[in-house]
C-alpha cells in the first residue's frame, strides 16, 4: 500500500498544522486509547495513567514524535520507523492490534481538534497513512 501524491500532500500539509499541538494530541490520543480500550494499559504497569500525568504526557510526546517522523518521511515510513518497529516487536512485545487501536484514537483526536481541515479526503488520507504506520510497526512480528 502506498500513498498517492495527493494523499502525501494532505499528510504533510496537515502535519504542518498538527505539529504545534503534537505533544498534546499524542497525550490525548493515549488518554482516549486507555479509556476506550482499557486492556491496553497492561503494557504500562509502571506508569501513572491518570489524565495529564507526567508519564502519560511524556509518552504522548514520543507517540507524536514518531508520527511526525513518519509524516516527515512520508515516502519512506519504513525507514523512518525501523528502530521503533524492532523495539516494539523484540523488546516490548506489544500486541500488534494496539497499533490499530491507537491509530484510530489518534484520528479521532485530530478530527476533534481540526474539524475544518479533517475533510473526507483528509480522513481517507490519514486513515491510509496510519494503516501504513501500523503495518510498519508490526512488520517485524512476521
Amino acid at each position: 500500500m502506498s500513498l498517492t501524491k495527493a494523499e502525501r500532500t494532505i499528510i504533510v500539509s496537515m502535519w504542518g498544522k498538527i505539529a504545534a499541538q503534537a505533544d498534546a494530541i499524542g497525550t490525548e490520543a493515549l488518554e482516549r486509547l486507555f479509556a476506550s480500550h482499557p486492556q491496553t494499559k497492561t503494557y504500562f504497569p509502571h506508569f501513572e495513567l491518570r489524565a495529564g500525568s507526567a508519564q502519560l504526557r511524556a509518552h504522548g510526546s514520543k507517540v507524536a514524535a514518531a508520527v511526525g517522523e513518519a509524516a516527515g518521511s512520508v515516502d519512506d515510513v519504513a525507514g523512518a520507523l525501523a528502530r521503533l518497529s524492532e523495539l516494539h516487536a523484540y523488546v516490548l512485545r506489544v500486541d500488534p492490534v494496539n497499533f490499530k487501536l491507537l491509530s484510530h484514537c489518534l484520528l479521532v483526536t485530530v478530527a476533534a481538534r481540526f474539524p475544518a481541515d479533517f475533510t473526507a479526503e483528509a480522513h481517507a488520507a490519514w486513515d491510509k497513512f496510519m494503516s501504513i504506520v501500523s503495518s510498519v510497526l508490526t512488520e517485524k512480528y512476521r
